[in-house]
């Protein structure tokens, strides 16, 4: 074989190799552009809300899931889903305040993150101008998505609010509701049936009234907090919107489009969701569940869907400054977020936002000379003959199982001593019901320094219904080493976590305003990258 190659003649060798040559251009094609991977484009928005959750309230979540000896994140190896979005996605941070001033409420701050656009303290949907503005939820439906929009706390209340309506103030409930019906909005599912229901409902013998019982089983409060006759229910209905009022109904709702109300006005709180535990005849769906059930309805769309979530009760907890129930809050946003999280896995085509419009409270842990740590030996040799003695005290992680254990929010607390007989109301009563519901007992003493009478509102409670609440926060939290700087906002910068494709997440991995990131979603939602 090598004689015959050795005899070849030269140009016929040149000839073979030309052949060769000519045979691989056809086969790859000079003109043809090599093969490329394409980013994968995004198709589905959520953003997902802590409504006053700042750093150190998501701190108190991930120390508890990772820290509590009881923690009943043990079974998932002490990590909390916000944690595992942190590790999988990109982490930002978001500032907050509003156009002229410096702390947000949530109208103005959802308004920004909605639109992109700067807005006025306590406007929904409105520019600092006072013009209207189209926010992502009105994009998302002139490109042919489904919307939707779920909250604990009611459907026209500030955050899910600016994203579909456009009032001059947030108070504005009533028209509000007529907004949201306006908007077209797919799936609403949240609490705040008083804003639908004819002001006539208040009648118990009107046959409005009687038919409102029928419909929600039984399981709302019927009482309407509008001013007209409007019955927004029978118009939403008329638009195709199935209505639905329980967990049961909930479950059995069909279609795309659905109207979900499941208290008069908010839904459980954490501590109560806890106690209701799997409870088959619980009537109130979750949070979760509430997302679980749009996440089903949107997903049918083929063009894709925009979401919008929130947690509203974590703020609720913050102004009152009560920790077991901010700690239940959060949980109960964290379990959400796990549904997201894992709803998403093997998806490429959606991104998932989970931030804040503020933070509420200024919350933190701190140590204290309060109820010093006993000394103990410790078998380090560093230690041969000395007591092991910190000067301050803190923190055993104990404090976080204590925290949990909380059986009522301090407004239930409140509550449940204003019901008793006047002349029972004295401090050992309320030092009774605090140990009772708590792992914080406080003295008589401090109990009357709780139920001294608040006239003016100050700088540090803000809110007049607090005043108690807050009061119990500050003889409870010595005993907590949990220290709170306001009843009310602060213009903290609030998380921004990012999860999704990278190339999309990468956009938000700095520190940004909350117009910049919702201006920037808005665009991703268009572009689709």
């Amino acid at each position: 074989m090598k004689r015959q190659m050795k005899q070849l003649n030269p140009f016929l060798i040149a000839l073979l190799v030309s052949v060769v040559f000519l045979a691989c251009e056809r086969l790859s094609p000079r003109n043809t552009p090599p093969p490329t991977t394409e980013p994968a484009r995004i198709k589905n928005v959520i953003i997902m809300i802590g409504d006053g959750m700042g750093f150190q309230q998501l701190g108190l979540l991930v120390s508890y899931a990772r820290y509590a000896p009881e923690s009943v994140y043990r079974p998932r190896g002490g990590k909390a889903a916000l944690e595992s979005i942190m590790e999988e996605g990109t982490i930002g941070v978001a500032c907050n305040e509003p156009a002229n001033a410096l702390v947000a409420d949530s109208g103005a701050s959802s308004t920004q993150i909605a639109s992109g656009k700067w807005a006025g303290g306590e406007m929904i949907g409105i520019d600092k101008e006072g013009n209207a503005v189209k926010g992502i939820l009105e994009v998302a439906e002139e490109m042919g998505k489904s919307t939707g929009l779920v909250t604990d706390t009611a459907i026209t209340h500030a955050t899910p609010a600016a994203f579909a309506a456009h009032q001059t103030h947030r108070s504005k409930q009533g028209e509000i509701a007529v907004d949201l019906l306006e908007a077209n909005v797919d799936v609403m599912l949240a609490g705040g049936l008083q804003w639908w229901i004819p002001q006539e409902a208040n009648d118990p013998d009107s046959e409005t009234h009687k038919e409102l019982v029928r419909r929600t089983g039984g399981t709302i409060e019927i009482r309407s907090k509008r001013e007209d006759n409007l019955n927004l229910l029978e118009e939403a209905r008329a638009r195709g919107l199935a209505l639905c009022f329980n967990r049961a109904q909930l479950q059995q709702a069909s279609g795309n489009r659905v109207l979900g109300l499941f208290g008069r006005s908010a839904l459980m709180a954490g501590i109560e969701q806890t106690r209701a535990g799997e409870d088959p005849d619980r009537t109130i769906p979750t949070l979760k569940e509430l997302t679980s059930k749009a996440l089903d309805m949107l997903s049918t769309n083929p063009n894709g869907f925009f979401l919008m979530v929130e947690a509203g009760m974590i703020d609720w907890a913050g102004h009152g400054n009560d920790t077991g129930a901010l700690l239940h809050e959060m949980i109960k946003f964290d379990e959400t977020i796990a549904l997201v999280h894992e709803w998403t896995q093997g998806r490429r085509d959606t991104l998932v936002l989970v931030t804040a419009d503020h933070e509420t409270g200024g919350f933190g842990f701190s140590y204290s000379r309060f109820n010093l740590p006993a000394p103990r030996s410790l078998p380090g040799s560093a230690f041969q003959g000395e007591i092991f003695q910190p000067r301050k005290n803190f923190g055993d992680r104990r404090l976080l199982d204590a925290i949990y254990a909380q059986k009522l929010t301090y407004r239930e607390i409140m509550r449940k001593f204003d019901a008793l007989p006047e002349s029972q109301q004295e401090p050992k009563a309320l030092a009774e019901i605090i140990e009772a519901n708590t792992e914080f007992p406080i003295t008589e003493e401090e109990a009357a320094t709780i139920l001294r009478e608040e006239t003016e509102p100050t700088g540090f409670y803000s809110m007049k219904d607090d005043f108690r609440r807050n009061l119990l926060a500050r003889v409870v939290s010595k005993r907590q080493l949990t220290v709170w700087s306001t009843g009310s906002h602060t213009n903290a910068p609030v998380p921004l976590i990012a999860y999704g494709p990278s190339h999309v997440t990468s956009h938000y991995g700095k520190m940004m305003h909350s117009t910049e990131w919702g201006g920037k979603t808005i665009e991703v939602l268009r572009h689709g990258r």
